[in-house]
Formats: structure tokens, sequence, C-alpha cells
């Protein structure tokens, strides 16, 4: 990056499980109320950003452009350019991306950029015959014609459409995500034992986080309607085992499968913001970075082995700074499926895959774990996806500082085939 980008602040909402009915806020409420308390601590005022990007992969239909929607709540006036991203997982990631590279440009220096999504309300959907029959209802002009269509009718035209299930399939490859995590299990030769202890190991770190306040400085609490009050992330199951999840069955492939709703991340509303700033605001305002992003990638590969997104991205940033896996004080891996983090895992230790794929001489080696992930990860946290690629970049640069390191990046892999990351360094 020919200037630096650096990061002002951040903060998110809490991340709320989706269970089974609309959650109690829609998508634009939490990026306003987290995009607003953001603010409100800043030696700016709203209308003073040059814009606000925000990454959505399931905005409603009546929030379809949901950046200009919530810029225009938060209070950043008409002149403040809102505007939405989309990539699947890593639109948060995007936003930042997109911020990054219109400050480098000189279009911008003041960016409130990060991701939103409300899975919990994502639609039911009519079936196609269903519609076509609507269509065919509203065509009828006579009462003869109306009789036929009433007719025509079958109770089975009702059936719903789960729209986040579409949503989850590649179209390309035909798959649930959860069964490209399948794909990679097999591959890699990951049991179940391996997924349920990834997992709960996840849950373990979350809890141990929240106990040490460590999400303390990142999450601004919501309200709702009703005065409830939401300060904490409400997927952690602290009571998680082996034992547990062994009872769980196979979710994505019932007959072989070995991943579960135990072992995946869980479906889940929230936002993420940061404020990104080029040298110029940073001196205009006075501002006081906590940090900066250093470098980003994107990479491609197969749609049904998307899991290992976030080895083709990070590889080349390594390459770039010559660095090595353990030169980085922390790593933050979205944790779609625990299967798809250990799959990354062992593919920097595969020798033919880092030679064929990566176009290495060799391995890369084994990451420390104790290095990955620290507080824990979506499989307990939740995966909002558009709030994600955001919410690991944010929070990779908290613990940095947190705990005295350095440098750190932030990847995630990307529903259709491709991979994310972010390179950051606390100041």
């Amino acid at each position: 990056m020919n200037q630096p980008i650096y990061i002002i602040d951040g903060a998110r909402t809490p991340f709320l499980k989706a269970r089974n009915a609309p959650g109690p806020f829609a998508a634009s409420d939490m990026a306003t109320a987290a995009g607003s308390a953001l603010l409100a601590r800043q030696r700016f005022a709203p209308d003073q950003l040059d814009e606000v990007i925000l990454g959505c992969a399931s905005p409603s239909p009546d929030e379809v452009n949901i950046g200009r929607v919530v810029a225009l709540r938060m209070g950043c006036g008409i002149k403040v350019q809102g505007w939405t991203v989309m990539r699947n997982c890593a639109s948060g990631m995007q936003a930042l991306d997109s911020a990054i590279a219109n400050i480098q440009l000189g279009r911008s220096q003041l960016v409130l950029a990060g991701g939103v999504d409300a899975l919990s309300r994502a639609p039911l959907l009519y079936s196609d015959p269903m519609v076509r029959w609507f269509a065919g209802w509203m065509g009828a002009r006579t009462v003869g014609q109306k009789l036929a269509m009433v007719k025509r009718f079958r109770p089975g035209y009702l059936a719903p459409v789960i729209g986040i299930m579409k949503g989850l399939t590649d179209p390309i490859a035909g798959q649930l995500m959860g069964q490209t995590a399948e794909n990679l299990a097999f591959e890699y030769g990951i049991t179940r034992a391996d997924m349920d202890a990834y997992a709960v190991e996840s849950h373990r770190r979350v809890a141990a986080a929240q106990d040490a306040g460590h999400f303390a400085d990142e999450i601004v609490p919501l309200v709702g309607t009703d005065g409830a009050v939401f300060a904490a992330d409400d997927g952690l199951r602290r009571d998680a085992s082996a034992a547990g999840l062994a009872k769980l069955k196979p979710f994505f492939d019932k007959k072989y499968g070995r991943v579960t709703p135990g072992n995946s991340s869980q479906i889940t509303d929230g936002a993420t913001w940061l404020v990104l700033a080029g040298e110029a605001a940073v001196e205009r305002f006075g501002l006081e970075p906590i940090g900066r992003i250093v470098d980003s990638q994107w990479a491609g590969l197969e749609p049904e082995r998307m899991g290992l997104g976030p080895v083709h991205a990070v590889t080349p940033i390594l390459q770039r700074h010559r660095l090595g896996l353990n030169d980085l004080d922390q790593w933050e891996i979205n944790e779609a499926f625990a299967a798809q983090v250990i799959a990354c895992l062992r593919a920097w230790q595969d020798d033919d895959y880092c030679r064929t794929r990566l176009g290495l001489p060799g391995a890369l080696g084994r990451i420390d774990p104790a290095r990955v992930n620290i507080d824990g990860g979506a499989v307990a946290l939740g995966h909002p996806v558009g709030a994600s690629g955001a919410r690991i970049v944010l929070h990779l640069l908290q613990s940095l500082r947190r705990t005295g390191g350095r440098r750190g990046i932030a990847a995630i892999c990307i529903g259709g085939g491709l991979g994310g990351a972010m390179m950051v360094e606390a100041l």
C-alpha cells in the first residue's frame, strides 16, 4: 500500500443466535446502534465522514442499499455517500477493502466501513409453482376463469422455500456450504472427534474471553423495543463437551457425514464497524490510530473446496512480506466450520498441496495453535455472514493490543470458492 491505512476505532453489536423465528432487530437497527455509538465517541462529526460502506449478504427488501439507509439513520447527512457491498461471507472485509482502495486513490480520507446481517430474518419464499398459480389467478378476469384456477390449486404449492438454505447453496457446485466442509473432511482425513474437539475448544475460549472481559471494548449493547438489553454474544454453550456434541447427527450428509450443527458456525444476527483513515484525516482531526491495515489479498479456488480460501489468500501476503506462519503474533481464521479451519491448517503442512496449488517449494509449516483464534471463533460466537469479515479484523487488532503483539492476519473462507485475508499491525 502506497500510504498508511489507519484503524482509528471499532465497535460491534453482540452476536445474537437465530432461534427459529425473526430476531428482535432488523439489520439496519443493529448497524445503526453500533455505528451511532462508535461515532459518538469520535473527534469528528458524522457528517465529516467521506463515505459509509457496509457489507451485507442478505439485505431485506426494504433495506436494499442498506449502507445508505444506515448512514442516514446515523445522522451522517445527505452529502455523505452510503453504499453496500456483497462478497458472501467476506462482505464486511470487502467493505474494509473498498475503503482502503478509495483512501489509496485519494477519493476519501475518513471512512466508516463494516458489515451486518440479520440471518434470523432471511425470508421464506413461495415456490415457483405457487408464483405461477398466483400469476394465473391475477390474470383471470371472469368467474369461470377464477373457478378454473381454484381447481388447479394444489396444497403442495404452499410449501415454503427457505431463503437461507438457497443462499447457502452454491449454484455452481450444487452443494450447501456444509457439504463443502464434508469434502474437506474427507480429503484431509478429519474425523468427527477432531471436529467436535475443535468446537469444544472454541466454546471454552469464548467463555474464558467473556469472563476476562476481552470483548467488552468492542461490544455495544442493544436495547429492544420492550426494554430488553442484549449485552453479550449469546451463542456460547458453556456446557459444550465432546460427549454432548457426539450425540448430534450429521446435517449435510446424513448417511456418511461428520459435520453437525455443533461443529459448525451458528446462524446469527450482528453488525461490526471500523473507522478507517488516511494520514490527512489523522492530522486534520487529531486522531489517535490503534492500528493499521498493512496488506490485503483475495483469492479464488474451486467452489466445492471453498473452505481452503484462507490458505490461498494468506500465502501471497506472507510471500510479499517474507514471513513464515509463526512470524505472526496472532491469527483470526473465521470458523465457518471446524472442519474447514482444520483443513486450512493441514493444507499448509501438506508438501504436495503447497507445491502444486500454492507454487511453493514445499510445505509452509504448522501454525502454533495457541496463536489461532485465541478468544474462540464463530463456532461459539456465530457467523452473521455480512459482519464476520469485519469482526475478525477488529478483534484481531484488539487482541494484539491487549497481549502486546504486533502483527496478525485475519482470514476468511467465502462461499463460491473465494478467500480473503488482511494483515494488521497494532499501534
